[in-house]
């Protein structure tokens, strides 16, 4: 039984992560998807709480019949003590023996915890982007077309859009 990490902040959920999440699954049992930055919400860059990014990941792995193969754990930042990030993982979540990212910083971070680590293949990164997504969302922009249906629903019932529109008054 082979167990990887997936490190993400998923702000939101959308199907470059979904895609992701598939291409690690093809090649391990169980992922354990870490949702990052556990403590923010209410600002552009993290509008939505744990619960609530949680809330659509595990809608979004209900619909898509891979609940059983994905643990969703979410993990707070350190505020620039980088050397405690990994503990805190390895505290919040259940073992894993690998790590899957693109982020640098979680890459060099894991790898010095001598885990091993992998890549992701990005898939239509540009049409499938968080930043992108929330600049669309706050210029009432079509959105919902890249997120799986689940996630849509989710931010629309919490009033997710609403909540980006107000709360970014700067340029998009």
């Amino acid at each position: 039984m082979t167990r990887a990490a997936y490190v993400g902040r998923f702000q939101p959920f959308h199907y470059g992560h979904l895609s992701a999440l598939k291409w690690i699954l093809e090649r391990e049992n169980e992922v354990v998807l870490i949702v990052g930055s556990a403590q923010y919400s209410h600002s552009f860059n993290n509008p939505f709480t744990l619960g609530e990014r949680i809330d659509m990941i595990w809608n979004t792995l209900k619909y898509e019949k891979l609940l059983e193969q994905v643990i969703i754990v979410g993990v707070p930042d350190t505020n620039g003590q980088h050397s405690l990030w990994v503990q805190l993982v390895k505290a919040y979540a259940p073992e894993f023996s690998k790590v899957y990212s693109n982020d640098p910083l979680t890459k060099l971070l894991f790898k010095e915890y001598g885990y091993e680590v992998h890549p992701i293949p990005f898939f239509e990164r540009k049409k499938y982007n968080a930043t992108r997504i929330r600049r669309l969302i706050i210029n009432s922009e079509p959105w919902e077309q890249l997120v799986p249906p689940p996630v849509a629903q989710v931010i629309k019932r919490i009033g997710g859009d609403k909540r980006l529109r107000e709360l970014y008054t700067g340029p998009v």
